[in-house]
């Protein structure tokens, strides 16, 4: 099993080499026509009310088109690459990636030769004279072994090579990337406010259908059991009034419980969530593994995710039980909650779109998977640094 996926790594990254390779003759040919473009247009300004430059934006389509292959083939982290932000950048990465897509291709070839040679310890025995070239073909055979072996670290080298040069020309500069930074805060900092909102509206439209109803009714009973002459219809209506004492009581709770459950701050994100499995109507199994504590915030946050979405699954998805996964790797909290329910949760519903908002204040990544028919599994990752 470790093999069979190693050989398709390997052979992952070699069917991108060699796309890269393929690759590099259109490069070749776009580098020849925006030097021809650039010659063309030297010593013009440029005229905003244009538009971007055919040739640029080209060039941007391009990038964006290795950066994918990278992603598909490559394991070197391509996949976490943001798409090409202006078109010089991406022209000049086209006009030197070609340089890289050739190398792979010679990388390739010498590759398919040390093969061939290797494959004469294979066929040519049966060949051969090995009265007359036995001492040839062994050395042959052996040198394109280790030809193939070096040809073989040649094509992982020129993989890196692929993707450190796109990550010099296409990434952005210090100015974009704080400008990208505001831009983040300012949207976490509303979604932020918006949550406050959202939970202010919640806790208001629990305590008016719910808590303040029960003393509504209560204070009602109290005045009927003053105002009756009646002994045993007073006792009655006490009874009742205490009963409904009782279940404002508890309804009082359960909102405190879930506005901030003091759980929390006596035994952690452990204890908390097991009060969140008490509470559930269904079966929760829970698996916590944090060796280290983390901060107060990352715990809150997580806690309210799991609730969250454990509520969730008892209210719309049908499931017959709820897992519960939290666990510390490094600097991040990650928290996972599958129910094996119908599936088809909306990641931008309230609910949900509440979580993804408490999530992003921390720079945290909440990610939601839920086919049709199941199982919805929704993933908070939450740094701790």
């Amino acid at each position: 099993m470790i093999m069979r996926n190693f050989l398709a790594r390997r052979l992952r990254v070699a069917a991108g080499v060699l796309l890269g390779f393929l690759s590099a003759v259109a490069e070749l040919v776009m580098t020849l026509v925006s030097g021809l473009w650039l010659l063309a247009t030297l010593g013009r300004s440029a005229d905003a009310s244009r538009g971007e430059p055919r040739i640029l934006a080209a060039a941007r389509w391009w990038s964006e088109l290795q950066r994918r292959r990278m992603a598909r083939c490559y394991d070197t982290g391509a996949a976490e690459m943001t798409a090409p932000l202006t078109g010089m950048p991406a022209l000049a990465y086209v006009a030197t990636r070609w340089t890289v897509g050739m190398l792979g291709g010679v990388v390739l070839l010498t590759a398919a030769t040390g093969a061939g040679y290797a494959s004469l310890l294979v066929w040519g025995w049966f060949l051969v004279d090995l009265a007359r070239w036995p001492v040839t073909m062994g050395l042959s055979g052996l040198g394109g072994l280790f030809l193939l072996f070096l040809s073989i670290q040649g094509v992982h080298a020129v993989a890196l090579m692929d993707e450190q040069l796109a990550r010099h020309f296409l990434s952005p500069g210090d100015r974009q990337s704080l400008q990208r930074r505001i831009g983040e805060l300012a949207k976490s900092r509303a979604g932020v406010v918006e949550a406050v909102h959202d939970e202010r509206r919640r806790i208001e439209r629990d305590l008016h259908d719910g808590v303040q109803q029960r003393l509504v009714a209560l204070g009602m009973l109290l005045g009927r059991a003053r105002r009756t002459p009646d002994p045993g219809k007073s006792v009655d209506l006490l009874r009742q009034a205490h009963e409904e004492s009782q279940q404002a009581l508890k309804e009082l709770r359960d909102v405190a419980w879930r506005v901030y459950p003091a759980s929390l701050d006596e035994g952690g994100l452990a204890a908390a969530l097991e009060s969140v499995a008490e509470r559930a109507a269904i079966p929760v199994r829970l698996a916590c593994d944090l060796r280290d504590t983390p901060p107060p915030t990352a715990q809150a946050v997580a806690y309210f995710v799991a609730a969250e979405a454990v509520t969730n699954a008892v209210k719309h998805s049908g499931a017959g039980h709820v897992t519960v996964r939290a666990d510390r790797a490094g600097a991040l909290l990650r928290l996972c909650v599958e129910d094996n329910g119908r599936g088809g949760a909306d990641p931008n519903g309230s609910g949900l779109l509440g979580l993804s908002r408490r999530v992003a204040a921390l720079d945290g990544k909440l990610t939601v998977a839920s086919p049709a028919g199941g199982p919805t599994v929704i993933t908070a990752e939450l740094p701790c640094a």
